[in-house]
């Protein structure tokens, strides 16, 4: 017998009603319908995979009730069954974790076959069935929760044991660049990112998701200026304090990346000097991986280069000065970028425990007066000087940076450092 037609709110919606949190989406799974019937209501097929459909004035997502099944490795090795003969709770087994499979009618009562409110309630990340397993990015999924509700969610010891065997069968190393790194990027955007990666060292996956993570484990840093530890734990207060002084996901990554290359100077060397330049190329490596934007890509490796001039910014002379804000970040062409980066190596600074989190930086504030003094100087005029000076060519570029060096060395003599 063909079940009546019947239309829910699932999914993330659900949930975040349920915590009392504003959801902006809305999905909808449709049940006892057909494709046909969809297209004939008006809605827009725009499901390429399964059978997805927006509202033809809402524009909220409406997927048929689906079952899925795995039938190969990967991200595409499944099959797809969807009909009128698929029932709501064969589409919320298919769900990832018990928080997310619940749906709400239409007259407001709640339908939860795997007792997904108690585990609210209890704050607990579980699985709905063992088809968990079969998506590996489901592993990103479960820890970008715990960065988004924090490190008093817990994951159920039986989820715990899946992870494993996700990791024992080598799923993990199926995951195409573009999930794992959309997953990231939604993790950064988290209230708590620095538990992204906080739990996937937790789940034992962070060697094979994020190995240059994994390797500054037990990389011994000097004690007098990181009394926190080693570079791992380092680097996540450094993300720590990026999300605490709610900075943008941007300076977040700079965060996470500025110290990419200490685990090979120091393998190299014994020491961490240097770090700063060999970071550059495993950054430009780690984005090339993961396919991250080029945007994300020249703040990381720019801020793994520089982030210890920033520390000594009032020692630096104009000319230095001049090849970072200038040459290297083209500050006053893309001042957004510089001051992320400024931002970054304030998180650097104060990223080393409790003791010194709350320390003044204010090579911060030295960096934002050079910019906005630079963004002042009439780099037109001093060419129109050059030209009349009777210089052309080269001689051009270089009057104008000489005229630019001199301008750093104005702005440098009269800035009053705060005391």
């Amino acid at each position: 017998m063909t079940q009546a037609i019947k239309t829910y709110l699932v999914g993330g919606a659900v949930r975040d009603e349920l915590l009392g949190i504003a959801s902006q989406d809305k999905d909808y799974v449709v049940v006892g319908a057909s494709a046909k019937h969809m297209l004939d209501q008006g809605y827009l097929a725009v499901g390429k995979d399964f059978p997805v459909f927006l509202h033809p004035k809402s524009k909220h997502e409406y997927a048929l009730a689906r079952i899925e099944r795995k039938i190969d490795k990967g991200y595409t090795g499944f099959s797809v069954e969807a009909g009128a003969q698929v029932s709501l709770e064969d589409d919320l087994a298919r769900r990832d974790l018990t928080i997310n499979a619940i749906a709400k009618d239409e007259n407001g009562s709640l339908i939860d076959p795997f007792n997904g409110q108690n585990d609210l309630n209890n704050k607990i990340l579980r699985h709905v069935t063992d088809a968990f397993s079969e998506d590996p990015v489901r592993v990103l999924r479960i820890a970008r929760f715990r960065a988004r509700y924090g490190k008093n969610w817990q994951i159920h010891p039986d989820t715990h044991e899946l992870i494993k065997q996700i990791k024992a069968k080598g799923e993990l190393e199926y995951l195409v660049p573009e999930r794992i790194w959309k997953e990231t990027e939604k993790a950064l955007n988290e209230q708590q990112a620095h538990v992204f990666f906080e739990t996937l060292e937790e789940l034992d996956v962070l060697d094979v998701l994020f190995p240059e993570l994994a390797v500054m484990r037990n990389i011994p840093q000097p004690p007098e200026h990181h009394p926190e530890g080693d570079v791992f734990v380092h680097t996540l207060l450094v993300l720590k304090r990026a999300c605490d002084l709610g900075f943008s996901a941007a300076t977040r990554f700079a965060a996470l990346c500025h110290d990419f290359g200490k685990p090979i100077s120091h393998a190299k060397q014994g020491n961490l000097h240097n770090h700063e330049e060999a970071g550059v190329p495993i950054v430009e490596a780690f984005c090339e991986r993961l396919r991250i934007p080029n945007k994300l890509k020249d703040l990381g490796m720019l801020t793994s280069k520089n982030h210890l001039l920033s520390h000594r910014i009032f020692e630096l002379q104009a000319k230095t000065l001049y090849r970072m804000i200038i040459e290297d970040f083209s500050a006053v062409k893309q001042p957004e970028r510089f001051l992320q980066f400024l931002q970054a190596c304030q998180c650097d600074a104060q990223g080393r425990g409790e003791t010194l989190v709350n320390r003044p930086y204010p090579q911060r504030d030295f960096g934002e007066y050079l910019l906005a003094e630079l963004q002042k100087f009439d780099a037109k005029s001093a060419v129109q000087e050059a030209i009349e000076k009777g210089k052309n060519g080269p001689l051009i570029g270089d009057w104008v940076r000489q005229r630019t060096i001199a301008c750093i060395k104005v702005a440098k003599a009269s800035y009053i450092r705060p005391e």
